[in-house]
């Protein structure tokens, strides 16, 4: 008599084939699923996905069950995968006609652990677009995948359930969920920072403090490229008020005025009318340059307070345009909806599909928010990707 009852064999052909079935009868159903598709030989590509398959891997709670999914999300069998905060809701096809429902929780990432984060970010992260890419220094790598202390978690973070009967610790069905969670973060990074319940602005505020900071600290440091009144005042156009040594110049000799006497007549009688004295006429500021360029007015060196006030002046602007340039802003309702929808319809005019950077030139709006309104333009059904990072519209 047998116990064991053993599926019989699919092969990768007729799993593709069953899962992209399912996939349209579940899109009548629901337009907003989003399928795992794996193009290629790599289950991740990008900084942030492989990343996530490491910290999976390297835990020995996971090391010998993990790999029983990879071949479910090679073949297309996740379904619909949606990430939340703190949570992972997916449909994963397994043996059977309807496919299996999939509830991952990850704990938030932890206050303690946060704050060292950001502290060792301090003076390595130059913004916001390096952090998404992944193009940051080594060190900054290192403090991320640190186990335990890091922004990825441990087993102990992380709960699962599947609708399965299979009674094993982790199913083939949740490690291939788990393995689509670092495919889903190569599409959009900061899908990461809400599934961890981390504010992705507080790395953002503190690249802008750590710019600021380096500016004054360089507006501080005396130059030796040393500018003179003369130079300065050409560059920016100003007049260096301090004591001049004006050349002794003859006194022009002015003859006194006596009174006059003007005599009307009336009459027979004559009225004398006396004219008030010349007053000293006061010369315009623009007469004063004009005379103190022909004397030839001497070089003078600026002292060390007048040059760190200048470079001061300068960084301080900068440093506005910079905050300008980072800074998020809340628009109303009717602006943000006017941008959703213009990038809809760019996106779904375009023929071959769109990345990010042709959006970005074409509309103007920041990366990180054209990224935004493509997770929820995909969210509603309207466009769906072509490509990691190109989108276009939803057959």
């Amino acid at each position: 008599m047998a116990y064991w009852n053993y599926a019989p064999y699919v092969s990768v052909g007729e799993r593709r084939a069953k899962a992209e079935r399912k996939i349209k009868q579940l899109k009548k159903k629901n337009p907003n699923i989003k399928p795992i598709v794996i193009s290629g030989n790599t289950l991740a590509k990008t900084w942030w996905g492989k990343s996530w398959n490491k910290n999976l891997e390297r835990y020995a709670d996971y090391s010998n069950r993990i790999g029983r999914g990879r071949s479910y999300v090679r073949h297309g069998s996740v379904l619909d995968l949606q990430i939340k905060p703190g949570k992972i809701e997916a449909l994963v096809q397994g043996t059977r006609s309807a496919p299996y429902q999939v509830d991952i929780h990850i704990k938030a990432i932890k206050k303690t652990n946060w704050v060292k984060i950001k502290k060792a970010c301090e003076g390595k992260l130059e913004s916001l677009q390096e952090l998404l890419t992944g193009k940051f220094p080594e060190g900054l790598a290192d403090i991320f995948m640190a186990q335990g202390e890091g922004l990825f978690p441990t087993p102990q973070e992380i709960e699962f359930n599947c609708s399965c009967p299979d009674w094993a610790y982790m199913c083939k069905h949740v490690a291939a969920a788990l393995y689509g969670i670092g495919a889903r973060l190569d599409e959009n990074p900061t899908l990461f920072f809400e599934l961890r319940n981390a504010e992705i602005g507080d790395l953002v505020t503190q690249a802008v403090e750590d710019k600021t900071k380096k500016l004054l600290d360089k507006a501080k440091r005396k130059s030796s490229r040393v500018m003179e009144d003369a130079d300065l005042g050409d560059v920016f156009g100003i007049v260096m008020e301090e004591e001049i040594n004006y050349k002794k110049t003859k006194k022009a000799t002015v003859k006194k005025s006596t009174k006059r006497q003007q005599t009307k007549s009336t009459g027979n009688v004559k009225k004398t009318q006396t004219k008030k004295p010349k007053q000293n006429r006061i010369v315009p500021k623009t007469d004063l340059t004009k005379t103190v360029k022909k004397q030839h007015v001497p070089k003078r060196k600026l002292t060390e307070l007048e040059i760190t006030n200048l470079k001061l002046e300068n960084a301080t602007k900068e440093l506005e345009k910079t905050k300008k340039e980072l800074k998020f802003t809340k628009p109303s309702k009717k602006t943000l909806q006017k941008s959703i929808d213009l990038v809809a319809d760019i996106i779904i005019n375009s023929k071959k599909g769109i990345g990010i950077a042709e959006l970005n030139k074409k509309t103007g709006i920041e990366k990180n928010k054209l990224y935004s309104f493509a997770h929820r333009l995909k969210k509603q059904g309207k466009i769906r990707n072509k490509a990691c990072g190109i989108y276009e519209k939803n057959m």
